[in-house]
């Protein structure tokens, strides 16, 4: 099986939400830690930074150009220059500080808030969305440390990954109301692997899932099975996109930054090696599908 090779390197310390954009033909991803935004074009094989000093969690392209991303301090519609606009910071009171995002076949906009702070008391997170009148609401809540988003190609099923307890979720998906129902285990991580973080799904319902601490991406049958696993050449493997003309290129992201948590493998040496910091590129002729464009209401 082919390697993973990089094909951009601006030392991230926490690469993250990979996205291709099928009409520009070009990836972007983030650096949530580092604060900076870039674009890979396919056309010349060049990437650059679009944008520097903003934090961007999860990101997810918008209908009317632009883009909604997630971060610590809510949901945001940012134009993709210099416009940045609050959506929501507050559902039914909760805070809003979100990690992964993804829009739903109608334009919505789902999401999961994060306060893992392990050896404190903390309060648990919760999936949210954000419907196209930009009412919200709660789907769902009792997560540790939300993350990875992806649906079914039917999207009748919706998956979300909580790292800090190794499961990755699914859920029975109604298309027309955005309501969840029937949350199931589709995957369990064992203790000895790395924790499930970004995922996608391909166009044959296959969900990838990158395992942060486990220098690979997971890919799982319909029925939660692993049906291979793929090295990459960074300890912190953190999310990955199909795209590419055919969609059958493979894009995953890896964060330089260690951080140490006491969800590590058993045996994890957090204090040396490879962590991470590069994009990542490879072609295994397997299908992706491409990501649904928000459609939120924008204030004035």
């Amino acid at each position: 099986m082919p390697t993973p090779k990089p094909i951009a390197n601006y030392e991230d310390l926490c690469g993250e939400t990979p996205l291709w954009d099928v009409e520009r033909n070009c990836l972007y991803w983030a650096d949530s830690l580092g604060l900076k935004f870039y674009r890979y074009d396919w056309a010349s094989m060049k990437s650059e930074v679009v944008k520097d000093g903003l934090e961007i969690n999860g990101c997810a392209l918008s209908v009317k150009g632009g883009f909604v991303i997630t971060n610590n301090s809510g949901i945001w519609f940012w134009d993709g220059a210099h416009r940045l606009r609050l959506v929501v910071d507050l559902v039914d009171g909760a805070e809003c500080r979100m990690n992964d995002c993804i829009a739903d076949p109608k334009g919505r906009v789902l999401a999961g808030s994060w306060f893992y702070d392990p050896g404190k008391d903390y309060p648990l997170g919760k999936l949210i969305c954000v419907d196209t009148d930009n009412s919200t609401r709660i789907l769902d809540e009792g997560f540790h440390l939300s993350n990875g988003l992806g649906f079914s190609p039917d999207s009748k099923t919706l998956y979300f990954a909580d790292s800090a307890v190794r499961i990755i979720f699914a859920y029975d998906y109604d298309i027309a109301q955005g309501t969840l129902k029937n949350r199931r285990v589709f995957a369990r991580i064992s203790d000895d692997e790395g924790i499930p973080d970004g995922l996608t799904v391909d166009a044959e319902g296959y969900v990838w899932s990158a395992q942060w601490y486990g220098s690979c991406v997971v890919r799982y049958d319909p029925d939660g099975k692993i049906e291979r696993r793929l090295h990459v050449p960074a300890k912190q493997t953190s999310s990955l996109a199909f795209g590419g003309p055919d969609l059958t290129d493979i894009f995953i992201t890896s964060a330089a930054q260690s951080e140490p948590m006491p969800v590590m493998p058993i045996g994890y040496d957090s204090g040396s090696g490879y962590f991470g910091g590069a994009l990542f590129h490879v072609n295994l002729g397997i299908v992706g599908k491409p990501e649904f464009k928000a459609n939120i209401l924008l204030s004035p």
